[in-house]
């Protein structure tokens, strides 16, 4: 079994125009979707009315996983983030110094929802499923085949073929599709100072979102005699660190900090 854990970002979508002209076999892309309601809207956008039309033509099997409790419920992020009395925070969010904190989102929304499709289908830690992930040449640091789980093998056919980032909007476009924005979920706290300016000012029902999100976050930790915490490395909260004239209270954005696993933001 041969599988893309499909971001519907860039490279991933690289990887499907690829897999349809037969250069690279992969048969099943899967997308594991963390909710409706957390992923940016542009993404899931892309992935419906370009993606899954151009994959189906192609003969590409391309699936949207949803995280399903054990009980058989559907959860998303921000539900899991919003739940009453949830003492945890499963996204990275920033403490006072800017460092990120531990984060389980990558783990429960994304590798354990791929890896329980996985293992319906066959894959074993006897018999591996092989998944390809989608991490380009200018972004090597970010892979580790030593992060998978016992039923699957990790592979980087970016990396294998020499492509950067760049090489991958080239393939797209020869394909005759638009170039997907740079996908992940539209209040994680990896994202770049220059994409919550972009969000301020293009999509602010969004930033009003990501807003709310972070006050809620510290109403329950403040209830638990916790210290804030926040969406921006900048050590204030999300509204005073992004003005509306773009500029940025405090130390200025070095890098992406994007997560590591290449799960997400593909």
């Amino acid at each position: 079994m041969k599988v893309i854990s499909y971001g519907g970002g860039v490279q991933s979508t690289a990887l499907l125009v690829l897999a349809a002209r037969g250069e690279i076999d992969y048969p099943t892309f899967l997308f594991a979707n963390v909710g409706d309601d957390s992923e940016h809207p542009a993404t899931l956008a892309y992935i419906r009315e370009v993606a899954a039309p151009y994959a189906s033509r192609a003969g590409i099997n391309l699936q949207q996983l949803n995280r399903v409790r054990r009980d058989g419920t559907s959860e998303t992020l921000m539900q899991r983030l919003n739940r009453p009395g949830t003492r945890s925070i499963p996204i990275p969010v920033r403490m006072a110094n800017g460092a990120p904190g531990r984060r389980s989102c990558t783990a429960d929304f994304k590798i354990r929802v791929v890896g329980r499709w996985l293992r319906e289908h066959g894959a074993t830690a006897a018999g591996p499923a092989t998944v390809g992930i989608g991490i380009s040449l200018d972004e090597i640091h970010r892979a580790n085949r030593r992060r998978c789980e016992p039923h699957e093998q990790i592979e980087y056919p970016l990396l294998d073929l020499r492509l950067r980032r760049t090489d991958c909007e080239h393939i797209i476009k020869d394909a005759g599709l638009p170039v997907p924005p740079k996908s992940s979920c539209f209040f994680c706290p990896f994202r770049t100072v220059g994409a919550w300016r972009q969000q301020r000012q293009d999509e602010p029902e969004l930033f009003i979102r990501s807003v709310e999100l972070e006050e809620t976050i510290n109403e329950r930790r403040a209830a638990l005699g916790r210290d804030p915490v926040y969406l921006t490395r900048y050590g204030r909260p999300l509204a005073e660190a992004i003005k509306d004239s773009g500029t940025v209270r405090g130390r200025d954005d070095t890098g992406d900090g994007s997560c590591d696993s290449g799960w997400c933001m593909t």
